[in-house]
């Protein structure tokens, strides 16, 4: 008679416990384990020793690199985040929020991948091929070489693999597909590593590629062992505010392109959309009049500049402690701010409440926002305004000294093709020529406040 053992694992990093345990102490979280049941039966199947690889070494000045290693998807944001598009026998990871939008934009890739010959296989383990078919039917997704297959048993996705030999196949989601050669359920570390390991193989000698959805958890980690991202070549986050129609896809990690780079759709009601000029969704709601506490930065997502205004409110508080509020910015690196302004302005906020919000619902994390958050804190709190044709660029250290940025050739152009007049930078960079924006380098914080506040105001 078989003996059933079972094991506690945490669903976010995959630590193992004898018996169930409030909070992992391997990350910490609450509430992540979950029990698996181990038997001693012999898997019926035995699916990654089923898979030969019988590729030989060879020198590295004799590999030979085809013309059509990379597919264009015909979609230039997701191909901009990809590095130029999808790389065959690569895995590629996509996860989000609920309802954000992965599978409309793996479906509309399909359709742009079928438009141009390929055969896709598209598993669906969570819904119907009904439900998949009026999906698609809303996208104009039409062409014929889609194979809709739905599918939870990975030996049985593995078996249509080989018989249809697809050129890619998009997997909806990992984790709600299960292996018969382990034995907890769907969704479990064990099963999510054993699958996604068979699927890199599969991928690796057959020369297909894959998308996978992933589930991400409460914490907006994608849901699963770490070993799931380093097993992929590149990991896409689908970010965007659900009260809002644009989303954003944000390379994590790409072997094939840089890391960070970040591609702009808007949700409509035929699906995702390009957004040609995202510095258009972030700005369009600026007044043109100046306002007290905003100022325009100008930060980098991978190789895109972006215009960002940021917004500021500071005010008396009636409690012993003042609030410090940030949404799209680093809470930390606001405390940073605010204890350079106070030490080196001598901008007293220790009785004030300070709010800072980043416009779009965008997080800004790039140190070069520093010099814009802390203009945007000061002029709310002397109620003076930032000249609306300026820009600011520039990291503040803990002195009050501005410490240069990067690519701030790049910055300056897509500020001038926004239609602003002025920048404010710091003194490093200042070796910087451009004829159609005025430069005004800074070396301190107090010089730029001064450089930076209009004259009326």
């Amino acid at each position: 008679m078989a003996k059933v053992k079972s094991k506690w694992v945490c669903q976010n990093c995959g630590y193992e416990s004898a018996g169930y345990l409030g909070k992992c102490p391997e990350c910490s979280s609450w509430g992540s384990f979950c029990e698996e049941v181990q038997s001693d039966l012999k898997p019926q199947n035995i699916s990654p020793q089923g898979i030969v690889n019988d590729f030989k070494p060879e020198l590295i000045s004799d590999i030979k690199i085809g013309s059509e290693i990379r597919v264009s998807t015909n979609i230039f944001e997701f191909d901009r985040i990809l590095g130029g598009g999808l790389v065959q026998g690569s895995i590629v990871l996509i996860a989000g929020d609920p309802g954000i939008g992965k599978s409309t934009i793996l479906l509309q890739t399909s359709g742009q991948l079928a438009a141009q010959g390929q055969k896709i296989l598209y598993v669906t383990a969570e819904e119907s091929a009904g439900q998949l078919k009026l999906r698609a039917d809303r996208l104009g997704v039409k062409e014929n070489n889609i194979y809709i297959y739905p599918q939870t048993n990975l030996e049985s996705i593995r078996a249509q693999i080989d018989e249809l030999q697809p050129d890619t196949v998009v997997i909806d989601s990992i984790q709600a597909i299960y292996s018969q050669t382990v034995s907890s359920s769907a969704g479990s570390v064990s099963q999510i590593r054993e699958c996604c390991n068979i699927l890199m193989q599969i991928a690796k000698t057959k020369n297909i590629t894959m998308l996978i959805i992933g589930h991400v958890t409460k914490d907006g980690n994608i849901a699963g062992p770490k070993i799931l991202e380093h097993m992929v070549d590149v990991v896409v986050s689908f970010e965007g505010d659900k009260y809002k129609s644009y989303r954003m896809l944000r390379s994590m990690k790409n072997r094939f392109g840089n890391t960070s780079e970040v591609g702009i759709f808007e949700m409509g009601s035929n699906g995702l959309k390009e957004v040609k000029n995202p510095n258009e969704l972030f700005l369009n709601e600026r007044s043109q009049e100046a306002i007290p506490g905003t100022a325009i930065i100008v930060t980098n997502e991978g190789t895109r500049p972006l215009l960002v205004e940021i917004q500021a409110l500071v005010g008396a508080t009636p409690y012993p402690s003042p609030r410090r509020v940030a949404n799209g910015v680093d809470f930390g690196r606001l405390l940073q701010i605010l204890a350079v302004l106070e030490k080196r302005v001598g901008l007293n906020l220790s009785k004030q409440d300070v709010y800072v919000n980043v416009m779009g619902g965008i997080d800004v994390d790039e140190p070069s926002a520093d010099l814009g958050i802390a203009l945007a804190i000061a002029t709310c709190a002397r109620d003076v305004v930032v000249d609306s044709q300026t820009v600011i660029i520039g990291e503040i250290g803990l002195s009050g000294e501005i410490h240069p940025v990067n690519n701030i050739d790049k910055r300056l152009n897509e500020a001038v093709m926004s239609g602003f007049k002025k920048a404010i930078v710091p003194y490093a960079n200042k070796d910087v020529i451009h004829n159609k924006i005025q430069i005004v380098p800074v070396k301190r914080l107090i010089d730029a406040i001064s450089a930076c506040i209009s004259p009326q105001s």
